[in-house]
C-alpha cells in the first residue's frame, strides 16, 4: 500500500525514529500506526511514549482530601486555551464543581452534571460558561475515593497534573508522603506492584525483548533467558515500589518507605490533563 509522507512524519514525531525506519515500519504494518510502533521497538529502536496524535486539552486538575485523609475527590475541567484555564472565574467554577463531587461523594460525570449549584444544574452552568467564554468547556473526569488507610494528594504547579496516593495505613511523615506522590507524578508507573501490571503488557514486553535479542544474533535459547532480564528491568522502570527513588537512585521506593517506617502504597490515581 502507499504510505504518505504525512504518515511517516507523524510516526517520526511520535517515536523519534529515522524517516526511512518509519517508512519501512509503516509499510510492514500496512499503515497501522500502533503496529508500526511495535515493529520499531522490536528492531531495537528507542521510541518515545509521546503520541503525536494526542491533543492535550487545556484546563485544570483539582483535588480535595478530607481532614482525616479517608476521602478524596478529583476533577478535570477542560477548556480550549491556557488563557481561559488561568481565568479566576473558570477556576472558581471548577472548584465549585469539585466541592459538590466531594460533599455528595460522586464519581460519575453524568451524575455530577445533574447536581445543582445556586439553583442551576452543573450541566447548565457549563452551558453558560461556554456562552460567556466562547470556548468548549467540559468535565473530563471526576473521581471519588474512600480508604481505610491514608489518602494523600499532590498537585503539580500549574494544575495540569495531580496525584492521589492511598497508603495501607496512617502515614505520619508528610514529607515522605509527598515524595512518593511526586515520584508517581514524575515517573508515571503502570502499577504499585508487579501483580498489578496487565498480563498482556508483560507478554508484549517479553515478545519485544526476545525479538530484539534475536535480531542482535542471539540464539533462541539465550534470547529466551535474557528476555527475562529485560523484563526485570522493565519492572524496575514501570512498577512503583521497584522504581529507583528519584531523590536517591541507590534505593527503591519500597526501601525508602521502609527506611522511614512508612506504610506501603496500596493504590494511586495519576491524573494528567488531556489523558482522560
Amino acid at each position: 500500500m502507499s504510505i504518505s509522507a504525512k504518515d511517516v512524519m507523524k510516526l517520526r514525531e511520535a517515536t523519534g525514529a529515522g524517516m526511512m525506519d518509519c517508512k519501512k515500519a509503516l509499510t510492514e504494518a500496512d499503515g497501522d500506526f500502533d503496529r508500526a510502533v511495535e515493529i520499531l521497538r522490536k528492531k531495537g529502536q528507542q521510541v518515545s511514549e509521546k503520541r503525536a496524535d494526542r491533543e492535550a486539552n487545556q484546563g485544570l486538575i483539582l483535588i480535595n482530601i478530607s481532614d482525616d485523609h479517608s476521602k478524596a475527590a478529583a476533577i478535570e475541567v477542560n477548556c480550549e486555551t491556557d488563557f481561559v484555564a488561568r481565568n479566576d472565574d473558570f477556576q472558581a467554577s471548577a472548584q465549585s464543581f469539585l466541592d459538590v463531587a466531594f460533599e455528595k461523594e460522586i464519581g460519575s460525570i453524568d451524575e455530577l452534571k445533574q447536581q445543582e449549584i445556586d439553583g442551576l444544574t452543573i450541566a447548565k452552568h457549563l452551558d453558560e460558561m461556554v456562552g460567556k467564554i466562547g470556548e468548549k468547556i467540559k468535565i473530563g473526569r471526576v473521581l471519588f475515593i474512600e480508604s481505610s488507610g491514608d489518602l494523600v494528594k499532590y498537585i503539580h504547579p500549574g494544575n495540569q497534573l495531580g496525584v492521589i496516593v492511598e497508603f495501607e495505613s496512617s502515614i505520619d511523615d508528610a514529607d515522605v508522603a509527598k515524595d512518593v506522590a511526586m515520584q508517581i507524578a514524575a515517573m508515571n508507573p503502570l502499577a504499585v506492584t508487579r501483580d498489578g501490571v496487565d498480563t498482556s503488557i508483560v507478554e508484549k514486553e517479553l515478545e519485544i525483548a526476545k525479538e530484539q535479542l534475536l535480531n542482535e544474533g542471539k540464539p533462541a535459547e539465550i534470547a529466551e533467558k535474557a528476555s527475562q532480564g529485560k523484563l526485570r528491568r522493565f519492572y524496575e522502570e514501570r512498577v512503583l515500589l521497584e522504581q529507583k527513588f528519584v531523590k536517591d537512585n541507590g534505593i527503591s521506593v519500597k526501601e525508602y518507605l521502609e527506611q522511614n517506617d512508612a506504610p506501603l502504597v496500596r493504590s494511586y490515581h495519576r491524573l494528567q490533563l488531556g489523558e482522560a
